[in-house]
This record gives structure tokens, C-alpha cells and sequence, in this order.
């Protein structure tokens, strides 16, 4: 991260001739506004897509069309093993063992997968806590969850909200809900990142809090997979969900990811749902009765691997094993970090940046809460070729994605503001 920011287009195309991830600009296909690339800060929503997918989606076309069935075993990618594809570059994301993390179905379904078996309500504990404002999804899939046992989700649902006047949670707060609530506490779910604020958790911290109070500990990283660095095995995380599309540039309705920490993907009893695709790959063909799971999250796969729903994310992983996370993160800081600093440039602007100020409490998201004119303004953008996106009430998200997003587009961005503002 620069040690100093100005507001300049040769301030900024500076730092982008010093950018490590430079390259990778060129690997993206860019929406075009008026025969011109469009300023996308919209990764946070819907990631690019890269430029290797059409090869590699003809790739399992030419062999489906030539081989067929023989594609199981003998395409350029088994289909039989697809799924092993993604272990090792996910894991280098979710910061992970290989076994503990598996690409199936997609978020919501594999949230619902990891609560059948993570969620078992007692008469004493059968809470579940959660951020207020979580995303629907999220929010649904809870309230199914606790009414499917007879439970009554205004009851058994605790939602943690920022105190009065204030946008975000404190940390704090959150610990010390989970140690008020311990005694009837079962789960603790909270967004990596919350959706609409951009605030980043501290997952580490609230892992051990749950830990403490006897209750497990679960995320939905939507916003966090391929956006900050994770370390989810070694801050004793119990299980995460996540989608595809957003960072990790999968495409629409990519398959979702899933981590299970190993002291549970290798506990053959543990329960689960169970399907063909789960059980052990030395006795799957054997067709006998009795689900025998694999040794890994891999357990949990149902179905045969979605070969087409999954090429494209394998296509875009290609791009982050050239890299790390770490370089990933440190251009995102910058580019955040200049984005806030323009943005505090501008005269009278209308808006409050409701994201946190620390650069640890916030990924490439910022969220900018206009009081009135949000639509409005968001339409403006919209027609001055800026990809961004609007979430009632009042926010319009800002999201430079670093693997293809640059200073110079940051620097656009703050110009066509100052044209709004003068």
C-alpha cells in the first residue's frame, strides 16, 4: 500500500505500473459503455469473466461430443474426479487443509447442507445467532432451518444489531452476546463480510467465543472468498459456506464452496445428508447399501460433479494460482485505501462511507449511504459508464476488484463524481 495517496491520474497510473497483479487486467472481459471499457466495481455482485472460459467450457464440449460417457475417465479433465480440481487453489483461499474444503450445489443449498449437520437443537440450547440485516438468504434459510425441528425463530433466533446511531457492529458487542446467550446457544452464523455495510468480522475471535459458550461456529464468506485473506483451519472454524461468483469470478449461479474443518470431515459419523458422490470412491461402484463416507469434505458431495457449472471457475482459479492471496490483498488495501481518499476529496458530497475506516475491518468494498439521492445518483453513474450497485436503503456499493481493477480506475471514478458535486 502506498505510504502517501494524491489526487492525481499520475499519482495513479504510477501505482499501476508498480502493480504485481498488472497483468491480470488483461485476462478479463470488460462490459462496454459508449465502445469503451467500463469502470466495473461491481466484483462484489458479479465477478468478470475471464477470457479463458470459452476454451475451456469448447474443451468438455469436444469431449462430450467425441468420447461421451468416456468423459468420466478419459476427457482432459476426468469428470469422475472434476471435483478435485478446486481443493488445492480453494484452499489456498479459504486458508485450509486440501480435505476440508469441496465445490457443490451452491451457497444456500450447501448452507442448508452444513446446519443439517452442525445445527442440533437441544432443550436447553437451541439458539442460533446472526447478524441483524444478514442477507435474506441467510436469514430464510435460519428460520426454515429452527421451524423444521418445531422451534419458534422469534424465539430461537438472536440478531446482533449496532447500537443506536451507528452503522456497524462492534466487536465487542458481538463477544459479549455470545457470552450472555451461552447457557441456550447452539450456532453462531455471521456473514465473513456483511453484505451491505462491507464490515469484515472477526472470525477468529468469534470462533473462540462460540467455542467457549458450547456452541459451533459457522460463515457465510459470499463476500470474504477471494476478497481477504482467511485462515479458517487455524482460527478452528467449524464449517463456512460461500458462492462462486462474486471475487472468485465463477459466473452466474457458479457452483458454491464449502469448508469443513478436519476433525468433523473425517468423522465418519457425523451426520450428514447423503448421496452417491459422497461415498467413498473405492467401494462407490461396488452399488452396495450403506453409505460409507469419504475421509474428507468431500463427504458431503450428493451429486455427480456439475461439470458445466463448474468450468468456468476452474478457469478463473487458473489466474489466482498464479498469484497469492496476500498479493491479492495488499493491492485491494491500496486501491480501498485511495478510493476513500478521493472520495473525502470531493466537495459537499451527499453521502456517509458507512464501511470501517481500518483497512483489517473492511475488504474492496466500500459502502457509501446516501440519505436521499441514492437512486438518482446511482442512475448518473449508471449512464457515465460506472458499474456499481444499489441496495435499499440508501447505499450504493463500490467494490475495485484488484485482480482486474486498476488506481486509474479509481481516479476516473473520482473525476466523474467532482462532476456531479460541482
Amino acid at each position: 500500500m502506498p505510504s502517501h495517496f494524491d489526487a492525481s491520474v499520475q499519482f495513479a497510473k504510477q501505482q499501476d505500473e508498480e502493480d504485481k497483479l498488472r497483468k491480470f487486467r488483461d485476462a478479463f472481459y470488460f462490459p462496454q459503455h459508449d465502445d469503451k471499457d467500463t469502470i466495473y466495481f461491481c466484483g462484489n455482485s458479479l465477478g468478470l469473466q475471464p477470457k479463458g472460459v470459452a476454451a475451456a467450457i469448447d474443451q468438455e464440449l469436444k469431449d462430450w461430443k467425441n468420447i461421451a460417457i468416456g468423459g468420466y475417465l478419459h476427457a482432459k479433465n476426468p469428470w469422475l474426479f472434476y471435483q478435485h480440481n478446486f481443493c488445492r487453489p480453494l484452499s489456498r483461499i479459504a486458508g485450509c487443509r486440501e480435505h476440508e474444503v469441496t465445490v457443490m450445489n451452491t451457497l444456500t443449498v450447501n448452507l442448508h447442507l452444513m446446519l443439517l449437520s452442525f445445527y442440533r437443537p437441544s432443550q436447553e440450547k437451541f439458539k442460533i445467532m446472526m447478524e441483524a440485516g444478514a442477507f435474506p438468504s441467510d436469514q430464510y434459510a435460519i428460520e426454515t432451518q429452527i421451524a423444521f425441528y418445531g422451534l419458534n425463530p422469534e424465539e430461537a433466533i438472536i440478531e446482533i444489531s449496532p447500537r443506536p446511531g451507528e452503522k456497524i457492529l462492534r466487536d465487542e458487542d458481538i463477544l459479549e452476546a455470545i457470552d450472555y446467550h451461552k447457557d441456550s446457544l447452539a450456532l453462531v452464523l455471521f456473514g465473513g463480510i456483511n453484505y451491505y455495510s462491507g464490515q469484515v468480522y472477526d472470525m477468529k475471535s468469534i470462533t473462540g467465543a462460540a467455542h467457549k459458550a458450547g456452541a459451533i461456529a459457522g460463515f457465510d464468506l459470499a463476500h470474504a472468498a477471494g476478497n481477504i485473506e482467511l485462515q479458517l483451519h487455524d482460527w478452528d472454524v467449524d464449517f463456512a459456506v460461500w458462492c462462486s461468483y462474486k471475487y472468485l469470478n465463477g459466473g452466474p449461479g457458479a457452483v458454491g464452496g464449502a469448508y469443513i474443518h478436519e476433525r468433523y470431515a473425517r468423522d465418519t459419523n457425523r451426520n450428514r445428508m447423503a448421496g452417491w458422490w459422497g461415498n467413498d470412491e473405492k467401494t462407490r461402484f461396488e452399488m452396495k447399501k450403506g453409505f460409507l463416507p469419504k475421509m474428507d469434505a468431500g463427504a458431503w458431495n450428493i451429486s455427480t460433479a456439475q461439470v458445466f457449472n463448474m468450468v468456468a471457475l476452474k478457469a478463473s482459479l487458473d489466474i489466482f494460482e498464479q498469484t497469492t492471496m496476500e498479493v491479492v490483498r495488499a493491492k485491494s488495501v491500496g486501491l480501498t485505501g485511495y478510493l476513500e481518499f478521493l472520495l473525502h476529496e470531493l466537495a459537499s458530497p451527499d453521502f456517509e462511507i458507512i464501511t470501517p475506516a481500518a483497512p483489517e475491518s473492511r475488504g474492496a468494498q466500500l459502502s457509501l449511504f446516501f440519505k436521499t439521492e441514492g437512486r438518482a445518483v446511482h442512475r448518473k453513474m449508471t449512464e457515465a459508464g460506472i458499474v456499481v450497485d444499489y441496495r435499499e436503503p440508501g447505499v450504493i456499493r463500490v467494490a475495485p476488484a484488484p485482480l482486474y481493477n486498476s488506481y486509474e480506475d479509481v481516479f476516473s471514478f473520482y473525476q466523474i463524481l467532482q462532476h456531479f458535486y460541482q
